[in-house]
C-alpha cells in the first residue's frame, strides 16, 4: 500500500492533488481509537441481550435486502435493451408476484414486531426480564446503587453499605446491580456500552436501570447527553470484580475518614472541574440522601455555575483541591 502511495505521489499529474488531499486525510486518523466497538464486545447480561437482538434484526433485514438487490440487478441486466428477456405487452397481473411482494414484507414486519416486543420486556430498565429469569435460576441477592449526576461528576451511593464513591462504580461479577438515578441540574444519560444501555438521568425525577457483569474487568461509563461545558469530564470507571474483592473494597471504603451529609452534599454538588476523572470515596453517607436530593431539586434548589468558571480553570482547581484536603463535605 505504501509503495502504491509513493508511485501515485511521484506522478506529476497527481502530485498536487495528493498534497492537498493526504494531509487532511491523515489528520482525520487522529480521531480514531481502538475503543469504538464497545457495542460489539458485550460483557454483561443486558448488553449480550441487546447484541443478540441486534444480530437477529440485521440477519432478517439482510434476508430481504440481499435478494432484492440481486434480483434488481438481474432484472436490469436481463431486460435491458438488447437483453435476452422476453417482452409480453399483454401481461397485467400475477398472483404469485402479488403473494411474494406483499407476503414476505408482512411476515418480516410480524417477526420484527415480535422480536421488538420480546426485547422490550427482556431489557426493560425498570424490570429486566433476563435478570429476573437469572435470579429465579441462581437465587442470591442484588446490590443497590443510587446514582446522582452533578455538574460534572458521578456520585455512586451504596445504601446497603452506607458508602459512596465518586466517578468510580464497583460491582460484583454475576450479581444483579439495581440503580436508582437522578440529577442535580440538567438531563444526563447514564451509559456503560459493554454492560448496559442508555437511560436518562433527570433532575427532580427518579429513573431506574439494572445490569449484571459477566466478566471481571474495567469498563468505561459516561454521559451520552450534552450537559454543559463539562460534558467531556462526565466519564467514570466501572470495575467488575469478584464477590470477595467487592466485599474487601466495601470494607476498605468504610474506613475512609470522609463522610457525606445533607449539608456536605450541598457543597459537593457545586459545579466541579473534573479534569482527569477525579475519584474519591466516602466512608459514611447520611441515610436518605438520594431522596433528599430529589426533594431539593423539586423545590427549586439550584447549584449555579460561577461566572467564567471554565475560563478560569486553574484557580478553581486549586480551590477544589484545598476543599478536598480539608474534607469540607
Amino acid at each position: 500500500m505504501l509503495l502504491e502511495v509513493q508511485v501515485f505521489i511521484k506522478n506529476k499529474r497527481y502530485r498536487r492533488g495528493a498534497q492537498m488531499v493526504l494531509p487532511p486525510a491523515l489528520l482525520t486518523l487522529g480521531g480514531c481509537s481502538n475503543n469504538g466497538l464497545y457495542l460489539l464486545k458485550p460483557e454483561g447480561l443486558i448488553s449480550h441481550t441487546f447484541y443478540h437482538y441486534f444480530i437477529l434484526d440485521v440477519v432478517i433485514m439482510l434476508l430481504i435486502i440481499v435478494p432484492t438487490t440481486l434480483l434488481t440487478i438481474w432484472a436490469m441486466w436481463r431486460y435491458r435493451k438488447g437483453g435476452k428477456g422476453s417482452y409480453d405487452p399483454a401481461w397485467s397481473h400475477s398472483n404469485a408476484i402479488e403473494a411474494i411482494v406483499w407476503g414476505i414484507p408482512l411476515v418480516t414486519v410480524g417477526v420484527l414486531s415480535y422480536l421488538s416486543v420480546k426485547a422490550i420486556y427482556d431489557v426493560n430498565p425498570y424490570n429486566p426480564g433476563v435478570i429476573a429469569k437469572a435470579q429465579k435460576v441462581d437465587g442470591g441477592d442484588s446490590v443497590e446503587v443510587d446514582v446522582i449526576a452533578t455538574d460534572w461528576r458521578w456520585l455512586f451511593i451504596y445504601p446497603q453499605q452506607h458508602i459512596a464513591s465518586v466517578n468510580q462504580l464497583v460491582v460484583p461479577v454475576g450479581t444483579p446491580v439495581k440503580f436508582r438515578l437522578t440529577s442535580t441540574s440538567v438531563v444526563n444519560d447514564f451509559l456503560i456500552p459493554q454492560l448496559v444501555g442508555m437511560i436518562d438521568v433527570m433532575p427532580g425525577m427518579r429513573t431506574k436501570q439494572a445490569l449484571v457483569a459477566d466478566k471481571a474487568g474495567t469498563y468505561i461509563g459516561f454521559s451520552a447527553d450534552y450537559s454543559g461545558a463539562g460534558l467531556s469530564w462526565m466519564h467514570f470507571q466501572t470495575k467488575a470484580v469478584s464477590a470477595a474483592q467487592f466485599a474487601q473494597w466495601v470494607k476498605s471504603t468504610q474506613q475512609s475518614p470522609q463522610h457525606l451529609s445533607y449539608a456536605g452534599f450541598n457543597r459537593f454538588a457545586k459545579p466541579y472541574i473534573a479534569v482527569g476523572g477525579d475519584q474519591q470515596t466516602f466512608g459514611k453517607v447520611q441515610p436518605g440522601l438520594f431522596d433528599y436530593v430529589i426533594g431539593e431539586v423539586m423545590h427549586g434548589k439550584v447549584w449555579r455555575t460561577p461566572m467564567a468558571m471554565t475560563e478560569n480553570m486553574v484557580n478553581y482547581m486549586q480551590k477544589q483541591r484545598a476543599e478536598q484536603k480539608a474534607g469540607d463535605y
